[in-house]
């Protein structure tokens, strides 16, 4: 398997060997438990920050940079949403929350592996009228420095699966939540090369389980396909007989944590909380502080501490 970040020299030090780092004191909230108690990291994922420059935007990701930085991981996911609506903007629109956003990435002292979200897409839909852009990842991969928005990665006995879990559609949703039939065979030929019994973190921004619809609109209610990865269980089903430990996933701005098949999935909250308007179904604007001992899943939701500065009429 090729990581596709070849700039960063971060995982062959992992792979030399880490210790779990020390620090950052926060009670864990989540976990959980099967059996062996190493390998052993200490990471951050944080999702959604919609970057953009009004409102006093910039310091706030700049406190969530310190915060982050408090936690001393030894590595960070960064689950996409990166920028604010690029989906329906134009590359020069969008060029100002990129510049916002990378400042704030290059101030994280660890290593950054991210994500696309369906607002990293530009182009995709221009809200002007203006033609699509034939190709609307190529800005994010551009600035993420990647060759491609799907790929994975080992560090420190783990082995990291970064999903696209976008389709643009440009029906009535825009988009779906789906993970297609190439991303799926390059998933089954990575696979196959994990160890046996290596503990997995899948990283998507749209969720591939949640309760969320569930709670919010009752016990009945259906996701929207842009709400959620439609095959979700076709993409899960993958992993049946591998040690999945962990997903992490983002899009819907709240922090949820659910068990399920010994499989822990934490939807991570986000930076901008409610769009940059404060708390969003009793999510503070932060991210989670997660240590990974064995197979063991110990997690805290960081609230750095922003408030909102959003009008709200804007």
């Amino acid at each position: 398997m090729t990581n596709p970040i070849t700039r960063r020299s971060f995982i062959n030090k992992l792979i030399a060997g880490l210790a779990l780092l020390a620090g950052g004191g926060s009670v864990p909230i989540g976990c959980s438990g099967r059996g062996s108690v190493t390998p052993s990291l200490r990471l951050v994922f944080y999702t959604d920050v919609h970057a953009r420059t009004e409102w006093e935007t910039p310091q706030a990701m700049a406190s969530a940079a310190d915060a982050i930085n408090e936690r001393q991981a030894d590595l960070v996911i960064a689950g996409g949403d990166l920028i604010t609506d690029g989906f329906r903007s134009s590359a020069a629109t969008v060029a100002p929350r990129w510049d916002a956003y990378l400042k704030m990435q290059r101030s994280i002292k660890a290593d950054v592996y991210p994500i696309m979200g369906n607002h990293d897409l530009v182009a995709a839909m221009p809200s002007d009228g203006t033609p699509p852009d034939d190709d609307p990842r190529a800005v994010y991969l551009d600035r993420m420095g990647l060759d491609r928005t799907y790929y994975s990665f080992s560090a420190a006995g783990y082995h990291f699966i970064m999903l696209d879990s976008i389709r643009v559609t440009r029906d009535e949703y825009k988009y779906q939540g789906i993970i297609g039939p190439e991303q799926l065979e390059w998933l089954q030929r990575d696979l196959a090369m994990v160890p046996g019994g290596s503990p997995i973190i899948l990283v998507s921004h749209i969720p591939l389980l949640t309760s969320f619809f569930n709670v919010s609109k009752g016990a009945t209610y259906a996701a929207r396909p842009n709400r959620v990865v439609v095959n979700n269980r076709e993409v899960l089903s993958t992993f049946k007989d591998h040690n999945l430990i962990l997903v992490l996933q983002g899009h819907l701005h709240v922090s949820e944590l659910i068990e399920w098949q010994k499989t822990t999935f934490l939807t991570g909250g986000a930076v901008c909380g409610k769009w940059w308007r404060g708390v969003w179904y009793g999510t503070e604007e932060g991210f989670y502080d997660i240590r990974l001992t064995g197979n063991r899943v110990e997690c805290s939701y960081i609230d750095y501490g922003w408030v909102a500065r959003r009008p709200r009429d804007k």
